[in-house]
Protein backbone atom coordinates (compact mmCIF):
# COMPACT_ATOMS: atom_id res chain seq x y z
CA UNK A 1 0.00 0.00 0.00
CA UNK A 2 2.95 2.49 0.68
CA UNK A 3 4.41 1.58 -2.48
CA UNK A 4 0.84 2.53 -3.99
CA UNK A 5 1.13 5.51 -2.72
CA UNK A 6 4.43 6.69 -2.96
CA UNK A 7 3.93 5.69 -6.71
CA UNK A 8 0.65 8.14 -6.79
CA UNK A 9 2.47 11.01 -5.07
CA UNK A 10 5.39 10.62 -7.41
CA UNK A 11 3.02 10.35 -10.38
CA UNK A 12 0.99 13.53 -9.54
CA UNK A 13 4.33 15.24 -9.22
CA UNK A 14 5.38 14.80 -12.46
CA UNK A 15 2.22 15.78 -13.69
CA UNK A 16 2.46 18.89 -11.91
CA UNK A 17 6.31 19.77 -13.54
CA UNK A 18 4.66 18.68 -16.41
CA UNK A 19 2.57 21.40 -16.41
CA UNK A 20 4.29 24.04 -14.86
CA UNK A 21 7.16 23.49 -17.71
CA UNK A 22 4.81 23.76 -20.40
CA UNK A 23 3.13 26.75 -19.38
CA UNK A 24 6.68 28.11 -18.96
CA UNK A 25 7.46 27.16 -22.42
CA UNK A 26 4.40 29.09 -23.45
CA UNK A 27 5.12 31.88 -21.26
CA UNK A 28 8.38 32.27 -22.93
CA UNK A 29 7.41 31.64 -26.70
CA UNK A 30 5.08 34.50 -25.86
CA UNK A 31 7.36 36.76 -24.32
CA UNK A 32 9.97 35.92 -27.13
CA UNK A 33 7.62 37.25 -30.07
CA UNK A 34 6.96 40.95 -28.43
CA UNK A 35 9.47 43.20 -29.43
CA UNK A 36 8.83 46.34 -27.22
CA UNK A 37 10.74 49.14 -28.89
CA UNK A 38 9.17 52.08 -29.71
CA UNK A 39 6.82 54.72 -27.61
CA UNK A 40 4.16 54.18 -25.48
CA UNK A 41 1.89 57.05 -23.47
CA UNK A 42 0.83 56.29 -20.06
CA UNK A 43 -2.95 58.09 -21.05
CA UNK A 44 -4.96 59.61 -18.49
CA UNK A 45 -8.04 58.23 -17.46
CA UNK A 46 -10.49 61.37 -17.97
CA UNK A 47 -13.27 61.91 -15.22
CA UNK A 48 -16.71 63.65 -15.60
CA UNK A 49 -17.95 66.38 -12.97
CA UNK A 50 -18.65 63.50 -10.55
CA UNK A 51 -15.56 61.70 -11.21
CA UNK A 52 -16.97 58.64 -12.67
CA UNK A 53 -14.72 57.39 -15.47
CA UNK A 54 -15.61 59.50 -18.84
CA UNK A 55 -15.42 56.85 -21.70
CA UNK A 56 -16.71 59.12 -24.53
CA UNK A 57 -14.13 61.48 -23.55
CA UNK A 58 -11.61 58.46 -23.56
CA UNK A 59 -12.88 57.08 -26.52
CA UNK A 60 -12.11 60.80 -28.23
CA UNK A 61 -8.38 60.89 -26.97
CA UNK A 62 -7.93 57.12 -28.77
CA UNK A 63 -8.91 58.64 -31.53
CA UNK A 64 -6.26 61.20 -31.84
CA UNK A 65 -3.69 59.03 -30.63
CA UNK A 66 -4.49 56.57 -33.45
CA UNK A 67 -2.88 59.03 -35.76
CA UNK A 68 0.32 59.12 -34.09
CA UNK A 69 2.79 56.36 -34.67
CA UNK A 70 3.15 54.77 -30.80
CA UNK A 71 4.31 51.43 -30.76
CA UNK A 72 1.56 50.83 -28.25
CA UNK A 73 -0.19 52.09 -25.18
CA UNK A 74 -0.16 52.05 -21.52
CA UNK A 75 -3.31 51.84 -19.97
CA UNK A 76 -3.84 51.94 -15.71
CA UNK A 77 -0.46 53.20 -15.34
CA UNK A 78 0.37 56.23 -12.69
CA UNK A 79 -0.87 59.02 -15.21
CA UNK A 80 -3.78 56.90 -15.27
CA UNK A 81 -4.47 57.45 -11.69
CA UNK A 82 -4.65 53.68 -11.19
CA UNK A 83 -4.83 53.79 -6.69
CA UNK A 84 -8.18 55.36 -7.14
CA UNK A 85 -9.96 53.29 -9.51
CA UNK A 86 -11.93 50.20 -8.76
CA UNK A 87 -10.74 46.49 -9.75
CA UNK A 88 -13.95 47.24 -11.72
CA UNK A 89 -12.84 50.16 -13.45
CA UNK A 90 -9.46 49.38 -13.87
CA UNK A 91 -10.22 45.87 -15.94
CA UNK A 92 -13.30 47.80 -17.49
CA UNK A 93 -10.93 50.67 -19.09
CA UNK A 94 -8.43 48.32 -20.36
CA UNK A 95 -11.25 46.44 -22.23
CA UNK A 96 -12.37 49.51 -23.89
CA UNK A 97 -9.13 51.02 -24.87
CA UNK A 98 -8.39 47.09 -26.41
CA UNK A 99 -11.56 47.45 -28.53
CA UNK A 100 -10.06 50.71 -29.71
CA UNK A 101 -6.45 49.73 -30.66
CA UNK A 102 -5.64 49.91 -34.07
CA UNK A 103 -4.39 46.52 -35.22
CA UNK A 104 -0.94 46.12 -34.57
CA UNK A 105 -0.14 47.98 -31.97
CA UNK A 106 0.37 46.37 -27.70
CA UNK A 107 -1.74 47.10 -25.46
CA UNK A 108 0.09 47.39 -21.83
CA UNK A 109 -1.61 47.35 -18.99
CA UNK A 110 -0.61 48.13 -15.27
CA UNK A 111 -1.76 45.16 -12.86
CA UNK A 112 -0.13 46.06 -9.77
CA UNK A 113 -1.43 45.47 -6.40
CA UNK A 114 0.01 45.15 -2.78
CA UNK A 115 -0.46 41.52 -2.85
CA UNK A 116 1.14 38.78 -4.91
CA UNK A 117 -2.28 37.13 -4.51
CA UNK A 118 -4.22 40.41 -6.05
CA UNK A 119 -1.58 41.63 -8.64
CA UNK A 120 -2.00 37.42 -10.20
CA UNK A 121 -5.75 37.77 -10.05
CA UNK A 122 -5.99 41.28 -12.02
CA UNK A 123 -3.39 40.15 -14.15
CA UNK A 124 -5.48 37.34 -15.03
CA UNK A 125 -8.20 39.45 -15.53
CA UNK A 126 -6.05 42.54 -18.09
CA UNK A 127 -5.21 39.53 -20.05
CA UNK A 128 -8.76 38.25 -20.77
CA UNK A 129 -9.68 42.04 -21.60
CA UNK A 130 -7.13 42.21 -23.98
CA UNK A 131 -3.75 43.52 -22.88
CA UNK A 132 -0.65 41.93 -24.46
CA UNK A 133 1.84 42.36 -21.75
CA UNK A 134 1.42 43.95 -18.32
CA UNK A 135 3.21 46.29 -16.00
CA UNK A 136 3.61 45.50 -12.47
CA UNK A 137 4.74 48.22 -10.04
CA UNK A 138 6.54 47.09 -6.80
CA UNK A 139 4.38 46.65 -3.90
CA UNK A 140 5.50 48.98 -1.38
CA UNK A 141 3.42 50.04 1.62
CA UNK A 142 5.47 47.59 3.33
CA UNK A 143 8.45 49.11 1.73
CA UNK A 144 10.91 48.22 4.65
CA UNK A 145 10.56 44.77 4.07
CA UNK A 146 10.11 44.71 0.11
CA UNK A 147 13.98 43.94 0.00
CA UNK A 148 15.16 41.68 -2.98
CA UNK A 149 14.03 38.05 -1.67
CA UNK A 150 10.65 39.97 -1.37
CA UNK A 151 10.12 41.53 -4.77
CA UNK A 152 12.48 38.53 -6.41
CA UNK A 153 9.83 35.99 -5.02
CA UNK A 154 6.18 38.59 -5.91
CA UNK A 155 7.67 39.04 -9.17
CA UNK A 156 8.80 35.41 -10.38
CA UNK A 157 5.18 33.85 -8.96
CA UNK A 158 3.41 36.19 -10.79
CA UNK A 159 5.46 35.32 -13.83
CA UNK A 160 4.60 32.00 -13.21
CA UNK A 161 0.83 32.35 -13.42
CA UNK A 162 0.59 35.30 -15.90
CA UNK A 163 -0.55 34.25 -19.34
CA UNK A 164 0.69 37.01 -20.75
CA UNK A 165 4.42 38.60 -20.32
CA UNK A 166 5.71 40.62 -17.24
CA UNK A 167 7.25 43.84 -17.85
CA UNK A 168 9.12 45.14 -14.17
CA UNK A 169 8.14 48.60 -13.02
CA UNK A 170 10.37 51.12 -10.61
CA UNK A 171 9.05 54.31 -10.20
CA UNK A 172 10.55 55.73 -6.65
CA UNK A 173 9.19 58.99 -6.48
CA UNK A 174 5.81 57.59 -6.19
CA UNK A 175 6.63 54.08 -4.14
CA UNK A 176 9.66 55.13 -2.35
CA UNK A 177 11.15 52.23 -3.39
CA UNK A 178 13.74 51.40 -6.49
CA UNK A 179 13.24 47.99 -7.52
CA UNK A 180 16.77 46.55 -6.25
CA UNK A 181 19.66 46.40 -9.67
CA UNK A 182 20.43 42.15 -8.42
CA UNK A 183 16.57 41.52 -8.54
CA UNK A 184 16.17 43.03 -12.11
CA UNK A 185 19.45 40.81 -12.91
CA UNK A 186 17.78 37.88 -11.46
CA UNK A 187 13.96 38.41 -13.10
CA UNK A 188 15.98 38.52 -16.31
CA UNK A 189 16.10 35.31 -16.21
CA UNK A 190 12.35 34.14 -16.05
CA UNK A 191 10.96 32.92 -19.85
CA UNK A 192 7.81 35.59 -18.68
CA UNK A 193 9.62 38.65 -17.68
CA UNK A 194 9.83 40.95 -20.81
CA UNK A 195 11.83 43.68 -19.37
CA UNK A 196 11.42 46.94 -17.03
CA UNK A 197 10.17 50.40 -17.59
CA UNK A 198 12.50 52.41 -15.18
CA UNK A 199 11.25 55.96 -14.43
CA UNK A 200 14.29 56.85 -11.83
CA UNK A 201 16.40 58.51 -14.08
CA UNK A 202 19.32 57.53 -13.16
CA UNK A 203 21.88 56.60 -16.30
CA UNK A 204 24.44 54.50 -14.91
CA UNK A 205 21.97 52.50 -13.37
CA UNK A 206 19.64 51.85 -17.17
CA UNK A 207 23.39 51.26 -18.54
CA UNK A 208 23.86 48.70 -15.90
CA UNK A 209 20.74 46.35 -16.29
CA UNK A 210 21.52 46.53 -20.37
CA UNK A 211 24.82 45.34 -19.94
CA UNK A 212 24.27 43.04 -16.48
CA UNK A 213 21.05 42.07 -18.80
CA UNK A 214 22.81 41.14 -22.38
CA UNK A 215 22.67 37.83 -22.14
CA UNK A 216 18.66 37.79 -21.58
CA UNK A 217 15.94 38.44 -24.37
CA UNK A 218 15.08 41.77 -21.88
CA UNK A 219 14.17 45.16 -22.14
CA UNK A 220 14.74 47.80 -20.73
CA UNK A 221 12.00 51.22 -21.67
CA UNK A 222 12.64 54.63 -20.11
CA UNK A 223 10.27 55.88 -17.75
CA UNK A 224 10.48 59.37 -18.70
CA UNK A 225 10.84 62.03 -21.75
CA UNK A 226 13.34 63.76 -20.34
CA UNK A 227 16.00 61.10 -20.11
CA UNK A 228 14.64 59.18 -23.11
CA UNK A 229 18.04 60.56 -25.24
CA UNK A 230 20.45 59.59 -22.74
CA UNK A 231 18.68 56.58 -22.19
CA UNK A 232 18.79 55.18 -25.83
CA UNK A 233 22.51 56.05 -25.58
CA UNK A 234 22.77 53.14 -22.86
CA UNK A 235 20.95 50.58 -25.10
CA UNK A 236 17.21 51.50 -24.01
CA UNK A 237 14.45 50.36 -26.75
CA UNK A 238 11.98 52.58 -26.09
CA UNK A 239 10.07 54.87 -23.32
CA UNK A 240 6.73 54.81 -21.76
CA UNK A 241 6.42 58.65 -21.17
CA UNK A 242 3.72 60.74 -19.56
CA UNK A 243 4.84 63.61 -21.73
CA UNK A 244 3.73 61.47 -25.31
CA UNK A 245 0.37 62.15 -23.92
CA UNK A 246 0.12 66.05 -25.48
CA UNK A 247 3.20 65.72 -27.45
CA UNK A 248 3.24 61.83 -28.66
CA UNK A 249 4.45 63.18 -32.08
CA UNK A 250 7.37 64.94 -31.13
CA UNK A 251 8.29 62.18 -28.97
CA UNK A 252 8.22 59.34 -31.73
CA UNK A 253 10.54 61.81 -33.73
CA UNK A 254 12.86 62.01 -31.49
CA UNK A 255 13.05 57.95 -30.97
CA UNK A 256 13.67 57.82 -34.80
CA UNK A 257 16.16 60.30 -34.54
CA UNK A 258 17.75 58.28 -31.70
CA UNK A 259 17.73 54.84 -33.93
CA UNK A 260 18.68 56.56 -36.71
CA UNK A 261 21.98 57.96 -35.16
CA UNK A 262 21.23 61.22 -35.94
CA UNK A 263 22.43 62.50 -32.25
CA UNK A 264 22.71 66.27 -32.72
CA UNK A 265 19.19 66.93 -33.78
CA UNK A 266 18.17 64.48 -30.92
CA UNK A 267 20.21 66.62 -28.65
CA UNK A 268 18.36 69.38 -29.96
CA UNK A 269 14.81 68.14 -29.32
CA UNK A 270 15.50 66.65 -26.24
CA UNK A 271 16.80 69.77 -24.70
CA UNK A 272 13.93 71.43 -25.51
CA UNK A 273 11.52 68.54 -24.03
CA UNK A 274 13.20 68.43 -20.19
CA UNK A 275 11.37 71.67 -18.76
CA UNK A 276 7.63 70.97 -20.14
CA UNK A 277 8.20 66.86 -19.32
CA UNK A 278 9.39 68.08 -15.16
CA UNK A 279 6.51 69.99 -15.30
CA UNK A 280 4.03 67.29 -16.10
CA UNK A 281 5.98 64.97 -13.91
CA UNK A 282 7.97 65.17 -10.69
CA UNK A 283 7.18 68.91 -10.40
CA UNK A 284 3.36 68.75 -10.64
CA UNK A 285 2.16 65.95 -11.57
CA UNK A 286 -1.00 64.27 -13.04
CA UNK A 287 -2.91 67.76 -12.57
CA UNK A 288 -0.34 69.24 -14.89
CA UNK A 289 -0.54 66.32 -17.22
CA UNK A 290 -4.42 66.95 -17.62
CA UNK A 291 -3.92 70.68 -17.91
CA UNK A 292 -1.69 70.23 -20.81
CA UNK A 293 -3.79 67.89 -22.43
CA UNK A 294 -6.48 70.16 -22.58
CA UNK A 295 -4.32 72.71 -24.10
CA UNK A 296 -3.09 70.43 -26.75
CA UNK A 297 -6.79 69.41 -28.03
CA UNK A 298 -6.96 66.20 -26.00
CA UNK A 299 -9.56 65.78 -22.97
CA UNK A 300 -7.68 66.23 -19.65
CA UNK A 301 -10.21 66.83 -17.46
CA UNK A 302 -10.04 66.83 -13.46
CA UNK A 303 -8.72 64.38 -11.77
CA UNK A 304 -9.95 62.33 -9.31
CA UNK A 305 -9.83 63.27 -5.41
CA UNK A 306 -8.04 63.58 -3.38
CA UNK A 307 -5.72 65.04 -6.33
CA UNK A 308 -6.80 68.55 -6.57
CA UNK A 309 -6.24 71.13 -9.72
CA UNK A 310 -3.40 73.29 -10.10
CA UNK A 311 -3.31 76.21 -8.20
CA UNK A 312 -3.41 79.49 -10.72
CA UNK A 313 0.30 80.39 -10.06
CA UNK A 314 1.09 76.58 -10.80
CA UNK A 315 -0.88 76.95 -13.86
CA UNK A 316 1.14 79.85 -14.96
CA UNK A 317 4.37 77.83 -14.53
CA UNK A 318 3.34 75.44 -16.21
CA UNK A 319 2.08 77.19 -19.17
CA UNK A 320 6.19 79.12 -19.13
CA UNK A 321 7.88 75.69 -19.20
CA UNK A 322 5.96 74.98 -22.34
CA UNK A 323 5.86 78.35 -23.96
CA UNK A 324 9.71 79.09 -23.38
CA UNK A 325 10.73 75.84 -25.24
CA UNK A 326 8.32 76.73 -28.48
CA UNK A 327 5.54 74.36 -27.54
CA UNK A 328 2.55 76.74 -26.84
Amino acid sequence: MQCVRAWRSLNYLCRVAHRRAWKRSQSHTAAARLDLSGIYPPIATPFNAKEDVDYQKLEENLQKYAKIPFKGLVVQGSNGEYPYLTVEERVEVVRMVKQSLPAGRLLIAGSGCESTRATIQLTQKMAAAGADAVLVVTPCFYKGKMDSRALIHHFTKLADSSPVPVVLYSVPANTGLELPLDAVVELSQHPNILGVKDSGGDITRIGLIVHKTKAQDFQVLAGSAGFLMAAYCVGAIGGVCALANVLGQELCELERLCVSGRWEEARVLQQRLIEPNAAVTRKLGVPALKQAMEWFGFHGGSCRSPLQPLTEAESQQLRRDFSSNGWL
